[in-house]
């Protein structure tokens, strides 16, 4: 009972309050030792060697963001149950992006609605890692429609599913292997070798949590009237058509709930990647498909929460 306290405080916490920008966030420390860390690998490896030095980094990484939390809640716990309790739902708000990725989005969808093009580019800089220099409006909508779809798995339901299983310390450990994809999982020249790794073992970790994000997408698309049947069709065609085998499983259902055609080729650090469509264009992106993204986002989280809270209760009384 104690972690489903946690999380439900961490949960509500994230609702009212969203990231405390002005706060010590730890998956900021989290990116800031990974940057240290590959500074130093790159000083020793070189070529392929690279793949050791990533898997070093991986290693560190993991086991410090799973070993701090896990020392402090036993010490915690150790004090009294409730002191336990607190700091686990802190260290799960800290886990969780949902106020945050619709704080961000929404800022998008303002700056469109003004007609401030410039302002919006700018502010879709901050939640992509695609190049927005260049990108109309539509592909700045595009971009942040996308976000948020990818990132309600990434950012909400994967944290989720490994904090109702293990407690805060699954969810910094998720959370501390995102960021090293994040960082490092890209798959030009520059990270070939020292991302490989961390690469594979986000795609590990998301393969299950993306596809019960994409499943709760397509209920959310039904119960928010929209296009359900197109969700479900779109999702079967396209739910691969990305490098990441998880990354177009939500992608896929918002594209066909939303009825509009998402992905394509994007310019990274410079570089043109060819990507394939996901999606039909049976209607023309535009500014409120960001809201609707965000609606499918808060209404999968609450059903996501809600199941998963009832499967550890059904677990624990069994």
């Amino acid at each position: 009972m104690n972690v489903i306290y946690g999380v439900l405080t961490g949960f509500i916490l994230d609702i009212i309050i969203g990231d405390p920008y002005r706060l010590p966030h730890p998956v900021r420390w989290i990116g800031s030792f990974i940057s240290l860390c590959e500074k130093c690998a790159r000083r020793i490896f070189r070529g392929k060697g690279l793949i050791l030095g990533g898997s070093v980094i991986t290693v560190l990484t993991v086991g410090i963001s799973g070993a701090i939390p896990f020392i402090l809640l036993y010490a915690a716990y150790g004090i009294n149950r409730w002191a336990g309790i607190l700091l686990e739902g802190v260290i799960c708000f800290y886990m969780l992006a949902l106020k945050s990725l619709r704080t961000e989005s929404m800022r998008v969808y303002s700056a469109l609605e003004a007609g401030d093009s410039e302002r919006a580019r700018k502010n879709v800089s901050y939640i992509v890692g695609r190049d927005t220099q260049y990108l109309d409006n539509k592909g700045i909508t595009k971009a942040a429609v996308e976000t948020v779809a990818e990132n309600t798995s990434d950012g909400v339901i994967a944290p989720l599913f490994y904090m109702l299983i293990f407690g805060a310390v699954g969810g910094c450990v998720y959370k501390a292997v995102n960021t090293l994809d994040s960082m490092l999982g890209y798959r030009d020249e520059k990270y070939m070798y020292i991302g490989r790794i961390p690469a594979r073992l986000d795609d590990v970790l998301n393969f299950i949590p993306s596809r019960i994000s994409a499943l709760l997408m397509i209920i959310s698309s039904f119960i928010l009237g929209y296009d359900c049947k197109n969700a479900v069709r779109i999702f079967k065609r396209d739910r691969y058509k990305h490098k990441s085998p998880n990354s177009a499983q939500t992608e896929s259902v918002c594209a066909g709930a939303l009825d509009i055609q998402l992905s394509g080729d994007a310019y990274y650090f410079g570089k043109l990647c060819k990507k394939p469509f996901i999606g039909d264009s049976i209607r023309e992106i535009e500014p409120k498909d960001i809201v609707r993204a965000n609606r499918m986002l808060y209404v999968s989280a609450l059903m996501g929460l809600g199941a998963g809270i009832i499967i550890r209760l059904v677990i624990i009384w069994s």
